[in-house]
């Protein structure tokens, strides 16, 4: 290894570095905390608790920051590289500009490995760990679930059911001004609605089920013919809620592995073609952003030598510009219908960075 492969990986190592820190308290934690307040202020979980949340998420941010930390290090480092004259000495001592650079291909193609563990291994499992944690603290007090005066719907019925419900307060062991709402899939199924002035809370955990305990109750439900059915009843017991328990229900595809997800297109004859489609989509996301440290080199580092100036500034926005463009771009393949242009959009950001990299390393090389 030259004297300059270390030079420059050392800078380009800690510039990485920096820049995820950097990454992650301004983008990341601020976000963090405010998922962790609703557990540690409003529903007063135990700290243990919040603190293996905050764990198991914190991978999560690591699928942007890495490439994004990557890629504002190197084009920091060879943005001075080249407004101090350093490339030039380099060149002048026989060094040609790709052999130069040749630290930088090895610690993106390092990271981009990383980045796969991370995208295919940890991060799903990070995920899953945090819906669980969620529904561990649920158990443990069913009554944090519910805020009052803000609608919680993140509650699925049977089905395509969606339930959602809304507390007015809390009392005791009593929630007060309870309201449910039903809302069916399809138009032709009954719509609910339950109104009660006081509730009491209690987990079913052998079938994920919140049950519910109703005092002057009143439900409502409405035909899909127009028909109203009422119903007034001093107590009535259980209102059956259904949790989502990651051990036992559907999980998001994001909180899935991906032999869980190919599993669970090639077992489930309930899936429709564009449930299928968006499985695959998010096992061809992890690939094609584990590949973006890769990619990011081919064009960091001649849109780096570029820059020519001392103010590091110019180097940041640049960074934030290429980074918000290439992520912005995979989030728009979730809108596409067809494996192939999700696979189109997916891909093309990585594609784009390598040919127009390669194309801007050719120009830097008569410069």
């Amino acid at each position: 290894m030259r004297i300059s492969d270390r030079y420059i990986g050392k800078q380009v190592l800690q510039g990485t570095l920096y820049a995820v820190v950097t990454l992650g308290l301004v983008l990341v934690l601020g976000n963090l905390f405010q998922k962790i307040q609703p557990l540690l202020v409003d529903q007063k979980a135990p700290l243990a608790l919040v603190l293996r949340f905050a764990l198991s998420v914190l991978p999560m941010s690591l699928i942007y920051t890495v490439p994004w930390g990557f890629l504002s290090a190197v084009l920091l480092v060879f943005g001075r590289l080249s407004t101090d004259h350093e490339i030039t000495g380099f060149r002048v001592a026989g060094l040609s500009l790709v052999r130069i650079a040749a630290p930088v291909f090895v610690i993106g193609a390092g990271l981009s490995l990383a980045s796969l563990w991370l995208n295919t291994n940890v991060v799903p499992r990070s995920k899953a760990t945090s819906l669980q944690l969620i529904y561990e603290q649920a158990k443990r007090d069913p009554d944090s679930l519910l805020r009052p005066g803000v609608v919680q719907g993140n509650l699925k019925g049977d089905g395509s059911d969606i339930q959602k419900v809304l507390i007015e307060g809390k009392q005791g062991e009593w929630v007060e001004g309870f309201h449910f709402y039903q809302l069916p899939g399809s138009a032709d199924e009954d719509r609910t609605y339950v109104q009660a002035s006081r509730a009491a809370l209690a987990v079913d955990e052998v079938h994920s089920q919140l049950r519910v305990k109703l005092e002057d109750a009143y439900l409502e439900t409405h035909k899909p013919d127009g028909r109203i059915e009422m119903a007034f009843a001093r107590k009535a017991e259980p209102l059956l809620i259904d949790l989502k328990n990651p051990n036992t229900r559907g999980m998001r595809s994001s909180a899935m592995t991906n032999d869980a997800i190919r599993r669970e297109i090639a077992t489930n004859p309930t899936l429709t073609e564009a449930s299928k489609v968006k499985l695959r989509t998010e096992i061809m996301r992890r690939y094609s952003f584990s590949l973006a440290c890769l990619a990011f080199a081919f064009i960091a580092v001649p849109l780096g030598l570029g820059s020519r100036r001392r103010d590091t500034s110019s180097g940041i926005i640049l960074s934030l510009l290429l980074g918000t463009a290439y992520f912005l771009v995979s989030l728009i393949a979730e809108q596409f219908k067809s494996d192939a242009g999700v696979t189109t959009m997916l891909w093309a950001p990585n594609v784009v960075c390598i040919l127009l990299g390669t194309w801007l390393f050719h120009r830097a090389r008569f410069k």
